[in-house]
């Protein structure tokens, strides 16, 4: 690797978890490098527009390049290009919101978010990244991946987002298992207490799992016996749509992840 790139995209890193500015010495601080190289990376983002610095305060964050390269990003992606029809048309028939996304490291990015039907206030999560082990959608593309990949994301970290939030990894590979049964996962307040989620992979044209599709919403909307089963079955069907229109073999759950 290019160190001088490496550590600058360590300062994009640091200042996207920071609340709610950086100076330099305390990017310096955090990062281990001295603080001349960290204002002379600090001034090539800023001549790009891929931070800003406050004049009150001297301390830095992340800038507003950053969203052109972002949208960049998801308007390229061919997941959530052919995912907005779809994702839309089961917020309508569902009544619930839906998150499409695809698995980097050992988060869940979400790359498109179809609102639930109706006007109440919601929020875009849109670019929101989630510990693979808190979500639906992060259990359904980990449930397909190679054996090896699976075998990584299950001796990694596994955080507790909630006290509902599942960090055993033996206890996680079953409920693996069962998901390439019944070709859906759950979660149960998981991620977000009063929050469940229902979701399903997506295949392209190779067969291999490339992201998910799923509900999210109230636990009682969603996961009441009377509704879960239907809920359940809707998200599967459109997730396997959606694999065809990628161009996914008809097989493609049934062999991939082996």
């Amino acid at each position: 690797m290019v160190q001088a790139v490496h550590r600058a995209v360590h300062v994009l890193r640091e200042l996207a978890t920071a609340t709610p500015r950086l100076g330099v010495t305390e990017l310096a601080d955090r990062i281990g490098i001295a603080k001349p190289t960290v204002h002379a990376l600090l001034r090539t983002l800023e001549a790009e527009s891929l931070v800003v610095q406050d004049r009150e305060t001297g301390k830095y964050q992340l800038g507003p390049g950053l969203v052109a390269l972002s949208n960049a990003y998801l308007d390229s992606h061919e997941l959530r290009t052919r995912a907005v029809t779809w994702a839309d048309l089961l917020a309508t028939q569902a009544g619930a919101a839906v998150w499409v996304g695809v698995l980097t490291n050992h988060h869940i990015l979400v790359i498109h978010h179809a609102f639930r039907p109706g006007g109440s206030v919601q929020v875009l999560e849109t670019g929101a990244s989630l510990p693979w082990n808190t979500c639906a959608l992060g259990k359904a593309v980990a449930a397909f991946l190679p054996a090896d990949r699976r075998t990584e994301l299950l001796a990694g970290e596994l955080p507790r987002v909630t006290g509902s939030s599942i960090d055993d990894p033996a206890q996680l590979s079953a409920q693996l298992d069962q998901v390439r049964k019944t070709g859906y996962a759950l979660d149960d307040q998981e991620l977000t207490l009063g929050d469940a989620g229902i979701a399903a992979p997506v295949f392209d044209r190779t067969g291999e799992v490339v992201g998910g599709l799923g509900l999210v919403g109230p636990v009682e909307r969603l996961l009441v016996d009377s509704a879960r089963q239907e809920c359940a079955i809707a998200v599967r069907e459109v997730a396997r749509s959606l694999s065809r229109d990628l161009g996914a073999p008809r097989n493609a759950g049934l062999r991939a992840g082996g």
